[in-house]
């Protein structure tokens, strides 16, 4: 986060410089992460756009709302990496950080001058993460897509599907996040660790359709002794009545995972119904009643059911204001909104609460511009 560089910092990055070539998402979070827990992050943009994110809708005043969630407390730099003067610059800046992160295809940065191989010459210490959807090698390397074929070809998409066969789109970007970002920032935290040892860095591969894989472990374990998943079929892709979503008389839904025998038999006793039920018998008593009063039969029984909210009433749940999960902001000249949640243990993340994210730099020098000329 923007400090001064005295500041007496703990934070367990500090002092290690980030040099980041990724826009929209995975990149992004990922070096969102490591300036949350004190790492200096200077983001690489291309002069006059910049990040293809700073115009997107929602606008938290001039910028794009999701690029300051995700570009909180680092530094921009304007660069045209076509440009040999501007790529110079680039590889200085590679060869005096201690982490490169960029998710071009793959051969990109080896025809800019700024491959793995050539900056770590002079910066053996670097780690350089590269972050795809199909990995540095393979027939599909070079292919275009975005998370949804990623989560497509890795055979996600297959396992639950909607009343006409049709298999249903995920809410949220699985492949970006759970197969990039994380991954990303934890291989780079190993890679620091071994360069503790060896006193070199590396070059991390890492491949979003890969990394998503882990996430069907429950039906991979079926697939590897013979036994395919149907959709719909696994325990937890809709084929028991232990782990599924029920509509209640008002409307609204119930997500039920009783699993376990303790939490089913406590399931069926609340709903006077017996443990043999299926998905209709469930469903049948479930309807009968009105959310408010479903929850409250439910209330201390150990069910392992929650009443499905809305990302509003989440944000506004008491346990997410008891784990302070909002007390980090992002500001700028409009004002001031929560910053992302971040999978960072409390101790380990920087003490600032609230920082911008960067302004491009041509936008930066035309405000001072504008500011010097109404002081004249």
């Amino acid at each position: 986060m923007p400090r001064d560089s005295h500041q007496n910092d703990h934070s367990p990055l500090a002092g290690l410089k980030v040099v980041d070539f990724s826009t929209l998402l995975p990149g992004p979070l990922a070096s969102l992460m490591l300036v949350e827990a004190g790492a200096d992050v200077l983001k690489v943009e291309r002069p006059g756009q910049g990040d293809d994110m700073r115009a997107f809708e929602p606008r938290f005043g001039s910028e794009g709302a999701i690029f300051a969630l995700l570009n909180r407390g680092k530094r921009s730099i304007s660069l045209d990496l076509k440009n040999p003067t501007d790529a110079e610059k680039a590889r200085v800046l590679a060869i005096e950080a201690d982490i490169l992160i960029e998710q071009f295809r793959p051969g990109v940065m080896a025809r800019l001058g700024l491959s793995h191989e050539v900056l770590s010459r002079d910066n053996p210490r670097l780690i350089y993460c590269s972050i795809t959807g199909y990995g540095q090698t393979g027939p599909k390397a070079q292919r275009a897509a975005h998370d949804l074929n990623y989560v497509a070809e890795a055979g996600m998409l297959s396992l639950v599907t909607g009343s006409d066969g049709a298999p249903t789109l995920p809410p949220i970007p699985i492949a970006d996040i759970g197969g990039g970002s994380y991954p990303a920032f934890m291989n780079i935290m190993l890679a620091l660790y071994a360069r503790m040892t060896t006193g070199r860095g590396c070059h991390l591969d890492i491949s979003m359709t890969d990394n998503v894989l882990p996430f069907q472990y429950w039906a991979l374990a079926g697939g590897f002794v013979g036994q395919w998943a149907d959709p719909n079929g696994g325990l937890i892709t809709g084929g028991s009545p232990r782990y599924a979503i029920y509509r209640t008389k008002d409307g609204r839904f119930l997500a039920a995972a009783p699993l376990e025998d303790k939490f089913w038999r406590n399931l069926c006793e609340v709903l006077g119904i017996g443990e043999d039920a299926d998905h209709a018998r469930v469903a049948a008593a479930v309807e009968q009643l009105d959310s408010d009063a479903l929850m409250a039969r439910l209330e201390g029984k150990d069910v392992c059911c929650s009443l499905v909210a809305t990302l509003e009433e989440a944000l506004a749940d008491e346990h997410v204001h008891a784990r302070g999960l909002l007390n980090r902001g992002v500001t700028n000249d409009s004002g001031l909104i929560p910053a992302l949640p971040l999978a960072l243990a409390e101790n380990f993340r920087h003490p600032t609460l609230n920082a911008p994210a960067p302004m491009l730099q041509c936008a930066r020098a035309e405000r001072q511009v504008a500011k010097a000329g109404e002081n004249e």
